[in-house]
């Protein structure tokens, strides 16, 4: 377990931990896209910290403040073989990005994100996973940018957002394809809480370090009583739904205009709705 909590185990993440409480940042330039790489080392240090009771609190952040995870690596068919075998070592009746979702929302410890840039796609569902998140006012981010790829949320999003914001707020979130702000998040219930930029480090470091605090056994209490739910059946319709589409010439043609365009470039990152939008036409 102390080799997995060395930045030299990881090319995409900065792991350590101190007094109950691992920070596990995401590095992963230019813009955090959440690709084979990374998905593979936050599903073998999550799975290392499961079995680790001096862990209580796991917090994550990212390296980069204008970007959280940008969403799944538009290049990432390119690496199928990879892909692959990623798939196989997932459990039965979920697809290989519902498996790190799920991972995240069964830990045994708390997890809270700590959102300071954008969180699009696969980011944002990474997001909704975690127990809590907190966001900066002036910098946060949250969107499904997938229909504005001819796809629809593939990693438990829809799942998620339902359960977290109601069916039509999920429906607005995902078919407007829009970037909401950390306050609409926050009324939503999308996220815990949005807070000023300034502010935040510390909040998600207090209530981070005085979770870690409590007494024993009461967060294993909490979370027996206030378990994830159970998605099993609603996560095989959204696999079902998220085939049907990011096969068709559609989604391939819109991922393949928004890459020319500028996607995963720091510039096209910052408007990736309208760069999007742009290419459909």
């Amino acid at each position: 377990m102390e080799n997995l909590m060395t930045n030299d185990a990881y090319s995409t993440l900065r792991v350590s931990s101190e007094h109950g409480v691992a920070r596990i940042v995401l590095d992963n330039p230019p813009v955090n896209a959440l690709g084979i790489t990374m998905m593979r080392e936050l599903r073998t240090v999550l799975d290392a910290l499961k079995d680790d009771p001096s862990v209580r609190v796991i917090v994550f952040s990212s390296a980069d403040p204008e970007f959280f995870i940008a969403h799944v690596d538009m290049h990432i068919a390119e690496e199928m073989d990879a892909l692959q075998e990623l798939a196989a070592s997932a459990p039965a009746d979920v697809n290989v990005f519902q498996a790190l979702s799920e991972l995240i929302r069964h830990q045994p410890q708390v997890t809270i994100v700590k959102l300071a840039g954008k969180a699009r796609g696969g980011g944002a569902e990474f997001v909704a996973a975690a127990d809590m998140a907190f966001a900066a006012v002036e910098t946060a981010g949250l969107g499904q940018i997938e229909a504005l790829m001819g796809i629809v949320p593939g990693g438990g999003g829809t799942q998620y957002l339902r359960d977290r914001v109601g069916r039509n707020r999920a429906l607005e979130v995902v078919l407007t394809a829009e970037l909401f702000d950390a306050e609409t998040a926050a009324s939503y219930g999308w996220i815990n809480r949005a807070l000023p930029a300034d502010e935040l480090d510390e909040y998600v470091d207090r209530i981070a370090r005085n979770i870690a605090e409590l007494p024993a056994g009461v967060i294993e209490a909490a979370k027996l009583a206030l378990p994830a739910d159970d998605f099993k059946e609603g996560l095989l319709r959204e696999n079902d739904a998220w085939a049907s589409t990011v096969s068709l010439p559609t989604a391939q043609r819109l991922i393949s205009r928004g890459l020319r365009g500028g996607a995963q470039t720091r510039a096209g990152e910052r408007d990736l709705e309208g760069l999007m939008r742009g290419v459909a036409y």
